[in-house]
């Protein structure tokens, strides 16, 4: 397989995928009624360089978390997501790799979720999709690259996110996400990014390491929480976490109870986006 037949595949698809069926917007004069380049590296997290330069062949090598992040973009079938794999010289994640795979069927679940915030996190709390309404909420991810994905890691080692915390819910929830972490570690032990995330937690956080070692193992409970937006103030919102049977992911799902202030502002803030009140 060679560059030039991964560039083949990346465009043929790129050019089949609406953008609307992408959440994204459709006017416009357009030459094609697929993604553009930019938008197809929005929604994969990569830069429009690294498109062009993947089409056209002069970038070998992508990593399979390039690959998966490409094929969950342009929606491709768990035959399609395969190949994609073996054209960039790899071998498609098996049973013993954290699945970062969204079905169609999953996708377009999703996509009929408007009018609330949805994120999609793998086992170990890498975002893999932020609906617009989720963006706008919690800030947009979409230049976050590799770790600054990662839930576990912000929470540890990087800002944090837009959720009031007491120092004691704070602790609470750094003992449950790490609880959750290590019930992952148990049931994908060969995975290598999983590892070296570990690694890196343990290497750079004390309160990491010290829960860690204490060994406890659990899942991540959804709840009611308030959110600090910096535009349309306090939200105080219903977090659930669903699952799916055999994909292992985690979807996140902001609601508001109808006829409240918090539901108002949601409201307000699905119109704004990620657009700033202010300059």
């Amino acid at each position: 397989m060679t560059a030039t037949e991964f560039g083949r595949a990346l465009r043929r698809w790129r050019d089949r995928v609406p953008p609307g069926a992408a959440g994204l917007p459709s006017g416009g004069q357009r030459r094609a009624a697929g993604l553009r380049r930019e938008e197809l590296a929005l929604l994969a997290g990569i830069s429009v360089d690294y498109v062009t330069r993947l089409e056209q062949g002069r970038a070998v090598n992508p990593s399979a978390q390039v690959v998966e992040a490409l094929a969950r973009a342009l929606r491709l079938s768990a035959e399609e997501r395969a190949y994609l794999f073996r054209l960039a010289g790899l071998v498609p994640p098996g049973p013993e790799t954290v699945p970062g795979y969204l079905t169609p069927s999953v996708q377009r679940l999703l996509d009929r979720l408007v009018g609330v915030p949805v994120g999609v996190y793998d086992a170990m709390w890498t975002l893999l999709l932020a609906n617009p309404l989720y963006a706008a909420l919690m800030g947009d991810p979409s230049g976050r690259r590799g770790l600054e994905r990662n839930g576990v890691w912000r929470n540890f080692l990087g800002p944090g996110s837009r959720v009031r915390q007491t120092p004691e819910e704070r602790r609470e929830f750094q003992a449950a996400l790490v609880a959750d972490l290590r019930t992952t570690a148990a049931r994908y032990p060969k995975d290598r990014q999983l590892q070296l995330l570990i690694e890196e937690l343990r290497a750079k956080s004390e309160r990491f390491a010290e829960l860690w070692d204490s060994g406890a193992v659990g899942t991540q409970p959804g709840g009611r929480k308030t959110v600090d937006h910096p535009q349309v103030g306090p939200l105080t919102l219903d977090c659930d976490i669903l699952s799916v049977a055999g994909s292992d992911l985690r979807i996140m799902v902001y609601t508001a109870e109808p006829g409240t202030e918090d539901a108002e502002r949601l409201a307000l803030l699905g119109v704004l986006g990620t657009q700033s009140l202010v300059g």
